[in-house]
């Protein structure tokens, strides 16, 4: 069947490309300056002249992934044009494994110079782990570059490579400015201007055309004219090369010469016609604006084309492509078939089932009688001959596969069969191809029956074995003779008999059976028919577009699956051009001359266009014409698929069908999909930019304001038809009523658009490219020419809403009516369209729609039409080509009621009651009192608004938990509630921008905030209110109360309800932005330098430190604090505690620079100080609890933590501090006189910790009972601490309680742990250790620099006292730590250590605790994550191998995603699931006992990061560090993701087992966040 002529549905593809200005020349274009578009780029960055005023150069920022790859929905990215350069920026996380060594490669030209598919630039990724990595591309033209990331693996000299991703570049188009459509808002003609105007790819309008029904070029102006009066923008030609035989247009003759009956008196010129052409296209550009798209055929010539004769490589046969072999036997023989079938006896012409019967029956002898089998088996006689030959020559080739002696024959065969040693298996290549080699056989035979020793027995056994294998070739022969039958009659029933097939005839020699599969082109009868028998093209249901079906291991030609076009060659490119030089070079030629006389091109065939062939042609295309729009229509059946081939090959668009939509919803989807753009009140554009400062991507030249934009992946550009050249009419699809609402539906897309004259002008069937051969008729927009009027008007609307922004929109489908409104979202004006689609042909009722209330917005009617087809028949003509009589008539003026009520103005379209299927209207739209400055309003002044604004002031705007608000609004305020959604986790922005966040990036307006902001402004008031009522107490947050006030107040009183959500995204947005500018800014150079993960970490600390009326540090004024955690730990007494306080007080103040917040911390726990402690619960300094050992040792690290890394920091110590107990720790009151009676420096402060421990400390509680603590047992009460002056460590505790963070108190009564502490650590636990030698040691530096007044602390030893100075009570415990704590490796080594080897679990690790109490020795043994700690304050304690060692051990136990498990796994007590309602009898879980004994720990982390880092640098050196960070680095990801993602926006306390949630934890923990902090601060600090 001739290509062009319908089957069922000829597979079709669209494809986008970009590209930049043409040449006349078929070769590659010597450009008009030495300068490439790449060049000009680089030199318009590095040009050092910025003008005043210039706009923003506009970034787009595509973010990878941590392995260096974008995400799968971030594969391929569709770019603007360059109308102005630009930049792409593609940016990495510092740290990230793709950072590792990380070369970003391209072959955009980066350096300028020509583009090459396979020549590429890099860059090496900064190695910076602390400041982003972003490399910058200068985007200049059109294109389609693929980029990827190569960086070290895990294992020496291992490079990995990221997956690829694609950036497409739009071309730049251009056309002439037309006239507007509408003068006072009715329809008018249009002129076309001089001026030129960019056409963006949204505004094509694409009017297929075929040049052979248009007559000669003489008379195409004509058709020009009507194209541009029906407002087309652009005309596409089907192929309009010399055409073969079959006359279509697809079936090409010659590729470089244009068709001779195109010209007047079929008098082509010597150049092909080229230059006819192309002053005929310059004459449709310039005088009509219409550019110029062909289609391009790749995959095929005309069965005709005399150049294959010379050069038949060029086509499959079976010289080239042996397995065709038996193929074009089988076709032969159909074809003598055919000519035999009077002689035979068989029916010439199908009219019955029982015609097509008897032809099948007939068919199947014949192939029977091919005995085609033979192309697929080893023939057993030939090999009994060969193997017992070579077995009597004794020419064997020892078997050396898999074992074979004493198998069986079945056995044996399916071994041979794996080896791959049968020859010609598969290849179909000749009769008996197949075989194995006689030597390897009889090496098989011998080494399988090594009890025959006989030669005859020996070939009679090999015979059984090939016999086995040929069972499942004759089988495989089998099936495919059945699949040959089975299509030979499906085929010759859907040509010869189906009612809707073509019906073809009478069947004879030259119309035989089914279409011949060969073009047979032997020049003479004595050539050679393999050499001249060339495989026809074709397509095949469901095929894998990436395969070539010609090629092995298809056997489609002779299962005869393709449904073939007899009138095409297909084309063997091969891999290369050096697989074919001639034909590469030829069809080279073809596309270049196309581009350069073209503005674009159609894929013809894209989905079976080798894609390789594809990328090559399309390249040499762009060379000539950089510009150069590519379509296409794609049949891959899958979106991934569809996505491969655009981002190859660079298509430009993807042609979609309006007719693929079989009711009016999937109408409707198809358009939303397709053609709506961005929904009415999108939020992207302000959400997703920020303004920045741009270094000149070389490093030369000005740093320019720019415009960041973070993209989201791309989806193929559409080019949406109301109708395709190749498709049946609406009258056979739905009615031809239908032609008028579905082209005016898709002239209302937000994307180029296409259509056919014949849809226009009504054309009831589609026409048969091949055989037609009438005349198109002129119409214009007379009488006869169907929906044309209404195409020249929406046609130009179309252009002028591309054109003037017009690029949200929204869909409507309510039963057989789909509304279609767009909006230039600046000016808020809109056109509305209003369709009743006619899917069912006859029908002429109303049908029904809600009246369409448009609120605060006044509607204008425009116009109205419906079609009354007076026949659906054309009329008969023999030269013209007519459409159906109909006639359009047009609606009188419709006017639209507008009406008030509570929630303000609006209009009401209300379809008139005869408006049949078929009809539209269209409105224009205008919003009531439109506030023009709206937006600039709205996004502006937050910066100045805030200016003012401390932490804790911005802790209230950014953040607060319910339990926080309510504290400190007297229960006024709380979290807001959204229906459907549920409560926000935070009062301020971070609580409305995690679900903005995802609304704003993927304009979700259907999100249920959406909704609820649709419903009523009620979230509007709260932002504001809630900042008024804070201000009472916090009078900064007057400025920005009243900012959110005044903006909100505006949207209230002009906004629509549609586009609240809107407005509100953009004024939360722009305050979110703001306040976290504000909070970095007031932060250190760490922060403010840093990478996106530190920042967040760092707005931890404002999260965490607020005002709150419960929780304070002075018991007589409310004063900021640090909350432990949330939401637990918001207010009252469990929001702040002295051991979380400082643990978390280095990272969450010192490192981020707010030095005061941490000196009032430091200073109000320093005033609590009683028996030689601080309080872990402080509860506002009234009622503070001391029961915590180790909270003294995390102050006094702090201090020196401050000390070292503030400004001024020793003056700390000088500080004079008011004291909360008397001297001689008698409990008073807050507000006793003896309270605060006396004072002490922070100096002071830290020797009597130092000295009552030395002392020993013994105490019991203050109010000790059920009423302090009603879980805990009498004994918990009890305060004892002591030294062991033997090592210098101190101990402590005992087995009644918990003096450490693993604090957890039994409190079940049915498994009997009430009063059991979960981990009571009583003895010497590691940490404490650590931290004690840590402020010794420094302490004993202040003390010998003369900056501290006291030398050391008076101790009785041995019955004396004495003074024990500083140096020598760390040197006891230098001397000490490594015997008492660690377990070595080798048992051996046990009597070096105090090691109870009986009691060793796992070995090279640290002790948890070094003495533990009578009858839980063993715990000392337990591997935990606490002796980091230990290693990062006191390094000096450990043997540097020992500590690595026992790190990594620690991190391959106890490693987890967000965190470090408490327990090793292997440990008998390990429960890693955390319930605290757990009320069962199981002792070691319920009530959460396990709290510690299990869970992973957010904050340990911190300190392992630390440590592993520290002693990496002391056992290899800093010079060698790169690897250990990266790894470092990786064991964050998690965190990463996790706080850029969690609602709460930081590190949880802890989670379950490997990171699954816990709903008892904190989802936000101050030291969780805190320790990361550190860690990334001496990271930053090593760079420096």
């Amino acid at each position: 069947m001739p290509k062009g002529r319908k089957t069922n549905a000829k597979p079709k593809v669209a494809i986008p490309t970009n590209g930049e200005s043409k040449s006349a020349s078929s070769s590659p274009i010597t450009p008009k300056t030495p300068k490439t578009p790449a060049d000009e780029a680089i030199e318009f960055f590095e040009s050092y002249t910025v003008a005043p005023g210039e706009s923003p150069i506009q970034v787009y920022e595509l973010r990878l992934e941590s392995d260096g790859a974008p995400h799968k929905d971030r594969s391929y990215i569709r770019l603007p044009p360059a109308y102005v350069p630009y930049i792409l920026r593609v940016s990495i996380d510092a740290g990230t494994p793709a950072a590792k060594n990380g070369v970003f490669k391209t072959n955009f030209p980066l350096d300028g110079g020509k583009f090459g598919r396979e020549n590429f630039t890099q860059r090496s990724l900064p190695t910076d782990f602390s400041k982003p990595i972003q490399v910058d591309l200068p985007i200049s033209h059109a294109g389609a570059f693929v980029f990827w990331v190569e960086y070290d693996g895990n294992t020496p000299g291992e490079r990995i490579k990221g997956r690829e991703g694609y950036f497409n570049i739009d071309p730049i188009l251009r056309t002439k400015a037309r006239s507007p459509i509408l003068l006072d808002g009715k329809p008018a003609d249009t002129t076309i201007g001089s001026a030129s105007v960019d056409l963006p790819l949204d505004a094509l309008s694409i009017l297929t055309v075929v040049s052979k029904w248009m007559g000669p070029t003489p008379e195409w102006h004509k058709f020009f004219a009507e194209a541009k009066d029906r407002g087309y923008t652009m005309l596409h030609y089907t192929p309009l090369q010399e055409r073969g035989h079959s006359d279509s247009p697809y079936s090409i003759r010659d590729q470089l010469k244009y068709d001779e009956a195109m010209f007047e008196n079929h008098d082509r010129n010597q150049d092909g016609g080229r230059g006819q052409v192309e002053e005929i296209l310059k004459v449709a550009r310039e005088e009509y604006g219409l550019l110029s798209l062909t289609d391009v055929v790749l995959n095929h010539t005309a069965d005709d084309s005399s150049w294959l004769v010379e050069h038949p490589e060029a086509g499959f046969s079976p010289a080239n492509s042996p397995h065709l072999t038996p193929a074009l036997e089988l076709d032969s023989a159909i074809i003598q078939l055919s000519a035999e079938l009077t002689a035979k006896g068989l029916p010439t012409i199908v009219s019955t089932q029982q015609d097509l019967d008897r032809l099948v029956s007939a068919f199947h002898d014949v192939i029977k009688d091919l005995k085609l089998w033979q192309y697929y088996v080893l023939d057993a006689t030939r090999e009994r001959d060969s193997v017992k030959a070579a077995l009597t020559s004794e020419n064997i080739v020892p078997w050396d596969g898999a074992m074979v002696a004493r198998k069986t024959v079945v056995e044996i065969a399916e071994i041979v069969r794996a080896s791959g040693k049968i020859q010609g298996l598969g290849k179909f290549a000749s009769r008996f191809g197949v075989s194995v080699d006689p030597g390897v056989a009889a090496g098989v035979v011998k080494a399988a029956f090594v009890d025959v020793s006989d030669i005859n027995s020996l070939a009679d056994a090999w015979v059984r074995v090939v016999d086995v294998i040929n069972v499942p070739l004759y089988q495989e022969w089998e099936e495919d003779t059945q699949a040959a039958v089975d299509n030979v009659k499906n085929r010759l029933s859907y040509t010869r008999l189906d009612e809707h097939g073509p019906k073809l005839g009478e069947l004879s020699k030259s119309s035989p059976l089914v279409e011949p599969y060969f073009t047979r082109i032997a020049p003479t009868s004595e050539a050679d028919p393999l050499v001249y028998s060339l495989a026809n093209n074709g397509w095949i249901w469901a095929a894998d577009p990436l395969k070539n079906f010609a090629e092995l291991p298809s056997k489609c030609y002779l299962r005869r699956e393709v449904i073939v076009w007899g009138d095409c060659v297909k084309l063997r490119y091969g891999s290369g051009p050096e697989d074919n030089p001639w034909l590469w070079s030829h069809m080279t030629s073809y596309v270049q001359s196309l581009a350069a006389t073209f503005d674009g091109f159609r894929i013809d065939n894209c989905h079976s266009t080798p894609l390789h062939v594809g990328v090559a042609m399309l390249d040499a295309a762009r060379v000539v014409n950089p510009d150069l729009y590519v379509c296409a229509e794609l049949f891959t059946g899958n979106e991934d698929m569809d996505l491969v081939f655009v981002k190859r090959l660079g298509i430009n668009s993807l042609i979609r069908e309006s007719g693929n939509g079989w009711d009016p919803k999937e109408l409707s989807r198809l358009i939303y999909r397709h053609g709506v753009g961005k929904p009415i009140g999108s939020m992207d554009e302000a959400s997703l930019t920020s303004m920045d400062e741009l270094a000149p991507p070389t490093g030369k030249g000005p740093v320019r304001p720019c415009l960041v934009t973070l993209l989201n992946g791309s989806t193929p550009h559409a080019l949406l038809y109301d109708l395709t050249h190749d498709n049946e009419t609406l009258l056979d699809k739905r009615s031809a009523e239908d032609a008028l609402s579905t082209g005016a539906l898709v002239t209302f897309s937000y994307s180029a658009i296409g259509s056919v004259k014949g849809f226009d002008d009504l054309y009831p069937k589609l026409l048969n490219l091949v055989g037609e051969k009438r005349k198109y008729e002129l119409t214009g927009q007379g009488e006869g020419s169907g929906i044309a009027r209404i195409k020249h008007v929406l046609n130009g609307l179309h252009l002028e809403m591309v054109l003037g922004g017009f690029k949200e929109g929204h869909v409507h489908q309510e039963n057989d009516y789909i509304v279609l409104h767009r909006v230039n979202p600046v000016s808020q004006k809109g056109y509305l369209l209003v369709a009743h689609t006619a899917f069912s042909k006859g029908s002429k009722d109303r049908g029904f729609i809600d009246p369409i209330k448009l609120r605060r917005t006044r509607v204008k009617f425009i116009l109205g039409a419906s079609l009354d087809c007076a026949s659906y028949e054309a009329p008969e003509d023999a030269n013209t080509l007519r459409g159906m009589p109909a006639k359009l008539v047009e609606m009188q003026p419709l006017v639209v009621p507008q009406g008030l009520d509570e929630e303000g103005p609006y209009s009401e379209i209300i379809v008139p009651e005869y408006f049949p299927p078929g009809s539209i209207m269209l409105f224009e739209t205008h919003l009531h009192e439109h506030d023009a400055s709206l937006d600039a309003f709205c996004a502006s002044g937050a910066k100045e608004a805030f200016a003012d604004l401390d932490l804790v002031d911005l802790n209230v705007l950014l953040h607060r938990a319910d339990g926080e608000e309510r504290d400190a609004s007297g229960g006024e305020f709380g979290v807001y509630d959204v229906a459907g959604l549920g409560k926000m986790v935070y009062c301020g922005l971070e609580g409305w921008m995690h679900p903005l966040r995802h609304i704003m990036r993927y304009n979700d307006l259907g999100h249920p905030l959406c909704g609820h902001l649709r419903a009523g402004s009620w979230a509007l008031d709260y932002v504001h209110q809630r900042l008024t009522k804070q201000s009472e107490v916090m009078p900064r947050l007057v400025k920005p109360a009243q900012w959110f006030k005044e903006r909100f107040d505006r949207v209230k009183a002009s906004v629509p309800p549609h586009l609240r959500p809107k407005y509100f995204a953009l004024v939360i947005s722009e305050a979110y932005k703001a306040a976290r500018r504000a909070v970095v800014e007031q932060c250190s150079e760490f922060v403010s330098s840093g990478h996106s993960f530190t920042q967040d970490l760092a707005l931890c600390s404002v999260q965490m430190h607020g005002l709150v009326k419960s929780a304070s540090l002075d018991p007589g004024v409310a004063t900021p604090s640090l909350a432990a955690g949330l939401p637990h730990f918001a207010a009252g007494w469990a929001r702040c505690w002295g051991r979380d306080v400082f643990i978390s007080l280095r990272g969450l103040f010192l490192t981020t620079g707010n030095f005061e917040g941490a000196k009032r911390h430091i200073l109000a726990f320093a005033s609590t100080l009683k028996h030689g402690l601080i309080p872990n619960l402080l509860d506002s300094v009234r009622n503070p609890r001391y029961n915590s050992r180790d909270s003294p040792w995390w102050m006094l690290q702090n201090i020196q933590d401050y000390v070292t890394m503030a400004p001024d920091g020793l003056a700390l110590l000088s500080e004079s501090v008011k004291r909360r107990f008397p001297a001689d720790d008698t409990w008073v009151t807050w507000d006793d006189p003896r309270a605060y009676a006396y004072s002490t420096s922070v100096a002071e402060i830290i020797q009597e910790i130092l000295q009552r421990h030395a002392n020993g400390i013994h105490f019991r509680e203050y109010n000790a009972g059920p009423n302090l603590d009603m879980q805990m047992k009498d004994n918990g009460f009890n305060i004892d601490i002591y030294v062991d002056w033997k090592t210098g460590i101190i101990f402590g505790g005992n087995q009644d309680n918990c003096g450490t963070w693993m604090d957890k108190m039994g409190e079940s009564q049915r498994a009997g742990t009430k009063g059991v502490p979960g981990t009571p650590r009583d003895g010497a636990p590691v940490e404490i250790t650590g931290l004690l030698q840590s402020t010794l040691r420094w302490v004993d530096q202040l003390s010998a620099a003369g900056k501290f007044p006291f030398k050391g602390v008076k101790a009785t030893i041995d019955g004396k006292e004495r003074l024990v100075t500083y140096k020598e009570w760390s040197g006891l415990i230098q001397t000490s730590f490594e015997k008492c704590y660690y377990v070595p490796l080798d048992p051996s080594e046990d009597t070096k250590y105090n090691v109870d080897t009986k009691l060793v679990n796992k070995r090279g690790i640290y002790k948890d605790v070094y003495g533990s109490g009578a009858g839980r020795e063993w715990s000392d043994y337990q591997l935990r994550c606490n002796f980091p700690i230990t290693m990062t304050v006191a390094p000096e304690l450990f043997d540097v191998q020992h500590g690595l060692a026992a790190l990594k051990l620690a991190e391959k136990a106890l490693g987890g995603p967000l965190g470090m498990k408490t327990l090793d796994p292997s440990d008998l007590q390990y429960r890693p699931v955390y319930d605290n309602s757990n009320d069962s009898t199981d002792a070691s879980i319920a009530k959460g006992l396990n709290y510690h004994n299990g869970p992973e720990w957010g904050w340990p982390q911190g300190y392992f990061l630390r440590a592993y880092l520290d002693f990496a640098i002391r056992a290899n050196g800093k010079n060698d560090i790169s690897d250990t960070l990266h790894h470092l680095h990786h064991l964050l990801l998690p965190a990463r993701n996790h706080i850029k993602n969690d609602p709460w926006a930081g590190i949880p306390e802890l989670t379950n087992e490997n990171g699954a949630y816990c709903g008892d934890s904190c989802t936000t923990q101050a030291w969780s966040s805190s320790t990361l902090l550190d860690f990334l601060q001496v990271v930053h600090s090593l760079a420096e």
